[in-house]
């Protein structure tokens, strides 16, 4: 069945290669379809295009295909294009012409449309909700290891100390600038393109406003050309959000792997979160960390799939903005289980507490035993060159006893500060 049906069939092949892989993706996507599809009957009723009872009875059979979707048991055979034309047969074969009065005074388009934007705020809120989870893992991490030394490197060469304390709560702040991205998306989700039919409106005495406080949107997308243009963009937008995320995670995703080489034995995780070799036997394989560093790079890459897609197009609604379903819908389930697996593991990690007692870390304290002789009185040129000096010579003495106390350095981490940051998000 096509909701586009008149009378004839298209050829096999093109049929297979215009429908693609709708119907397997409208599986996430009915539940959404049901629920715009209801506040579209109500409304109906309430401009009177449905009499009460046809109005309540759609609002019934929908319920039951929504009880169907959450069960696991609706499906979309090949002789349906999509969610659209299944969700309509049942309706008609339930309720025979009542059933087909539900696409009065609107298109496919803005079905898909609306059914988007739906699923994008929840899937928007969820993932803002694994990122706080993570979030609040790495914040209580800091706060345990915050008097764990860690060495600080630029251009990978030894730097100056830092500590776990400041690693951990670096990504759980950078997380709160992920999260603006996040929250920026959900704004553009949260407007009702319903009503915008094919692209121009209709005819019928719509109530926009109804449908856009039923459905529980902020506001309405009020130019119907305007709401058609937005199919792609809120895509784009929720891809850019999470590709914010991504890097985040890839960054840290590739710390892990370092620090947990031999080279370097910062950390380590229990055996059952790493793998092993099938012919080494003494290897334990950062697996999960590395497949969140590859995960999260092809995440980065979603916004330029997009941009591919919907660039150049004209406004109006083209087959092209098909494809961004198949691009986003899985970038989504990526992104969940990235967040989902690392929460997972980091509360496992276990931290070595005399990294620094290595002599090569030595030099990680030149810069404080500089600045000691600045404190003293030396110009800090002078202080720089008999550092250097020493440090040529081999007479340099390291100064251990270091204190860092302004805000966010390693003395003073600043935690409640970060926490009160994420909790104005909400």
């Amino acid at each position: 069945m096509k909701l586009w049906d008149k009378g004839f069939s298209t050829d096999k092949k093109i049929d297979q290669f215009t429908v693609g892989n709708d119907r397997e993706l409208d599986l996430q996507l009915a539940k959404y379809d049901v629920i715009a599809s209801k506040a579209h009957a109500k409304m109906l009723g309430k401009i009177g295009l449905l009499t009460q009872k046809e109005t309540q009875e759609l609002v019934k059979e929908l319920d039951a295909i929504a009880s169907r979707i959450e069960r696991g048991t609706f499906t979309i055979e090949p002789s349906f294009e999509d969610m659209h034309s299944k969700i309509e047969y049942m309706l008609t074969l339930s309720l025979g012409d009542t059933g087909k009065k539900i696409h009065t005074a609107r298109s496919r388009n803005d079905q898909v449309l609306v059914a988007m934007h739906l699923y994008l705020k929840d899937e928007l809120s969820e993932i803002k909700s694994r990122t706080k989870e993570l979030f609040d893992l790495l914040l209580e991490k800091a706060e345990t290891y915050k008097d764990v030394l860690l060495p600080g490197y630029t251009h990978l060469q030894i730097a100056m100390p830092s500590s776990f304390g400041l690693w951990f709560s670096a990504y759980a702040e950078s997380l709160i600038d992920d999260l603006y991205f996040i929250e920026a998306a959900y704004k553009v989700a949260d407007q009702n393109p319903l009503g915008s039919a094919a692209g121009y409106g209709s005819s019928f005495p719509i109530d926009r406003s109804f449908t856009t406080k039923e459905m529980g949107f902020e506001t309405l997308k009020y130019n119907v050309v305007a709401a058609q243009m937005g199919r792609g963009k809120v895509e784009k937008a929720t891809a850019f959000g999470m590709a914010s995320i991504a890097s985040t995670l890839s960054k840290m995703a590739m710390d892990i792997c370092l620090y947990m080489s031999q080279n370097f034995n910062f950390i380590s995780f229990p055996d059952e979160l790493t793998t092993g070799s099938s012919i080494m036997p003494h290897k334990k394989n950062p697996d999960v960390f590395e497949l969140v560093r590859g995960k999260c790079n092809k995440l980065q890459s979603v916004p330029n799939q997009l941009t591919l897609v919907i660039n150049n197009l004209p406004s109006g609604y083209h087959r092209d903005l098909q494809l961004v379903k198949e691009i986003i819908v899985p970038a989504i389930q990526d992104m969940k289980a990235c967040l989902e697996i690392l929460t997972f593991s980091l509360a496992e990690i276990q931290v070595n507490k005399d990294i620094l007692e290595d002599e090569k870390y030595d030099y990680l304290f030149s810069v404080d035993t500089l600045n000691e002789l600045v404190q003293n009185g030396m110009p800090f040129r002078d202080a720089y060159k008999k550092m250097g000096q020493e440090i040529q010579q081999g007479t340099f003495t390291p100064k251990r006893d270091i204190s860092h106390s302004h805000v966010g350095s390693l003395g003073n981490l600043c935690l409640p500060e970060i926490k009160a940051k994420m909790d104005k998000l909400g």
